[in-house]
This record gives C-alpha cells, structure tokens and sequence, in this order.
C-alpha cells in the first residue's frame, strides 16, 4: 500500500493522534476511514444532484388525490395587496 506524508499544525496532528488511539486504530488508519467516509459523502451529494436534475422541468402537476384541480400562478399571485 502507498504511503502518503501530510503537513499540520501540532495542534491538529495531537487531535488526530488522540481521537484514533480512542478509537484503538492507528493515525494512518483514522485518517484513511476519514477520507473514505468524504469521498463517500461527495459521491452521495453528486448521485443527488444528477438525479435531480436528470428529471427535467415539471409542466404538469400532479393530480390531487380528491380531484380538485391545482390553482394557477395567476390565481396564487391575484391579491389586492400584490396592485
């Protein structure tokens, strides 16, 4: 497996060495689990995204299920106070 050198401050390097011997695992190993867990996240979020916007503008909205038509913009926005 590579190895890989990082550059902190000894503040943070005291944390990470701390919360991975609590966690009874090496500073490499703590560091490694972290990075996963990002990459994770962010390939998560881009999933997201892509579906999102693979589904394109709605033009129709959903039918209620009691069969009342959906008010338009215009009946939304016409009030007295909006003239």
């Amino acid at each position: 497996m590579p190895n890989l050198t990082i550059t902190a401050d000894e503040t943070t390097l005291r944390r990470l060495r701390v919360e991975a011997a609590t966690r009874n695992i090496s500073v490499s190993r703590f560091v490694g689990e972290l990075l996963k867990e990002k990459f994770a996240a962010d390939d998560a979020y881009e999933c997201a995204m892509t579906d999102f916007f693979s589904r394109g503008p709605y033009l129709e909205p959903e039918p209620r299920d009691d069969g009342r038509a959906w008010p338009s913009r215009d009946e939304l926005y016409d009030r007295k106070v909006l003239r």
